[in-house]
């Protein structure tokens, strides 16, 4: 059973600590020899920390140990997006130009964690400052996808999808800008949660767009996503972007949330999310959750949001050219990568290093998107995108407000496809671009969305493989205890991560 440990949730490893059945170590021993079989493989983490790791858990023993009540994230072995800050530790946003930047403080995501008595199992691969769709931006490597290792994992916060998906942490925290855990959950047969903008905090999250970038939860099931949003959400005074939103017991909710809660649930299914660029199998299995809702007593109703269809566009303009004013620090002065001239002779200019050292140290993407941004914001050109690109966010928040008025939540697929080659989209920006075109809309509207695992289709690489298809549900503002609630039941119905035809990895 010590080796199995791996396998469970969060809140199943919870009730085992509560009882004293086993300890922190235990868990965590049972988690490091995973890492070390399948991580060669996966490539999820940009680095581990294993000492850090056995005095976290050393510490839980001795809090649980005392008796008393204590938070359900405590002993509980987490991994962490390698781009929020921890105190003394590396974080590099996947970026060689933050190589050997070691952050001064933490988050306040990490604050929270420790208050919480975590176990830090290291940090995550993702695409280099969260800019992309795959994990294949990432300076320093490629993750894999655990049901095909050919397959990319999602991106951005891929490396951490592919994490919990792999059972090499119980859960882990990601970012969410325009999809960043959605998509990478729905491509890894996972639970990815974005909150409302503003639930959690983004202090010491290093920012690609500050409108929209989100901190989000990767977690085994939907229990576990409630349980760690518990432990972080709530109003910061070092992030003005927080808002008072009462933080509710999420997991208390969603223990108690059972099929009387859709009788009459008004479901709405948006024709925009059901269009051209949508594979046939993915919408035949979100077609099989509609008539499950009907079953259970909800009420469907086709809505339209019509100008979703400009939200790919809108957010490249608004999240590029806040990306051009966020990575505007990064000069090789006051911190990250300089570049240095061959015999160690001094650059003839400033301006000069500052060229040479965001060339080398930034990579292709990043370069595109600063420059989509700053083009963007540029004299004469202002008003044509970026002001532009703000009214139809506008148009888009009005669309939603008004189908909230006639439905209580919104579902359609997470991703157009499934997983899908590694290298296939890389020459192809476009393409790549509109691997988000369903979940883009929600983070314009500073809404909650979640992604969970509803079933699988055949992986036409493998005979016997299976990928995952991921179902996207969206509520009005500050309502994850309806999303959360919702999203359980339909996790009772399906039993995904229960059904072993639905857990067929290819990594061991």
């Amino acid at each position: 059973m010590t080796d199995d440990l791996y396998k469970l949730t969060i809140g199943e490893l919870g009730v085992l600590l509560k009882n004293k059945e086993t300890t922190s170590k235990d868990i965590l021993n049972s988690y490091i020899k995973r890492i070390k079989e399948a991580e060669p493989k996966v490539s999820a983490y940009i680095y581990n920390d294993f000492e850090e790791a056995e005095r976290n858990a050393e510490s839980a023993d001795k809090i649980i140990a005392s008796g008393g009540d204590f938070p359900p994230l405590t002993g509980i072995p987490l991994s962490i997006k390698d781009i929020f800050l921890i105190q003394g530790k590396k974080t590099t946003c996947a970026s060689k130009i933050l190589d050997n930047f070691i952050s001064p403080y933490d988050s306040t995501v990490v604050r929270k964690l420790k208050e919480n008595n975590y176990v830090f199992l290291g940090k995550t691969n993702l695409d280099e400052f969260a800019m992309g769709s795959s994990t294949e931006n990432s300076a320093y490597k490629t993750t894999r996808n655990p049901y095909d290792l050919n397959r990319v994992p999602g991106g951005s916060s891929g490396g951490s999808a592919a994490s919990v998906a792999a059972d090499l942490c119980a859960g882990s925290f990601g970012t969410d800008t325009g999809g960043s855990v959605r998509q990478p959950a729905a491509l890894c047969g996972i639970v990815g949660l974005k909150p409302t903008y503003g639930l959690i905090s983004r202090y010491g999250i290093i920012a690609f767009s500050s409108s929209l970038d989100q901190a989000g939860i990767l977690s085994k099931d939907v229990t576990d996503a409630a349980i760690m949003l518990g432990a972080v959400a709530g109003f910061d005074e070092k992030d003005q972007t927080t808002r008072r939103f009462e933080v509710k017991d999420y997991a208390g909710i969603v223990k108690k949330a059972d099929k009387s809660l859709m009788k009459g649930l008004r479901v709405g299914i948006p024709a925009e999310f059901f269009s051209e660029g949508l594979d046939p199998e993915i919408g035949s299995k979100i077609s099989e959750i509609k008539v499950l809702l009907k079953e259970l007593g909800a009420d469907i109703a086709d809505i339209s949001l019509p100008d979703t269809k400009y939200s790919v566009a809108a957010y490249y303009i608004i999240a590029t050219s806040e990306a051009s004013s966020n990575l505007e620090r990064y000069d090789g002065i006051r911190y990250g990568y300089r570049y240095k001239e061959e015999g160690g002779n001094k650059m003839q200019s400033l301006d000069s290093l500052y060229r040479k050292s965001r060339e080398a140290g930034f990579g292709n993407e990043v370069k595109r998107r600063i420059i989509l941004g700053t083009f963007a914001l540029s004299a004469g050109y202002y008003d044509a995108y970026y002001k532009k690109a703000s009214l139809v966010r506008k148009l888009i928040i009005k669309n939603y407000k008004d189908a909230f008025g006639k439905v209580d939540v919104i579902i359609g697929p997470t991703s157009p496809t499934p997983a899908f080659l590694i290298g296939e989209k890389t020459a192809d920006p476009l393409s790549m671009y509109l691997s988000d075109i369903y979940t883009i809309s929600v983070n314009l509207a500073y809404l909650p969305g979640l992604s969970m695992p509803v079933g699988a289709v055949k992986n036409p690489s493998k005979q016997d493989g299976i990928l995952p298809v991921g179902l996207q549900i969206i509520s009005p503002w500050a309502t994850e205890d309806r999303l959360l609630s919702f999203a359980k039941i339909i996790e009772d119905e399906v039993g995904f991560r229960k059904n072993p035809e639905f857990r067929k990895l290819d990594i061991l």
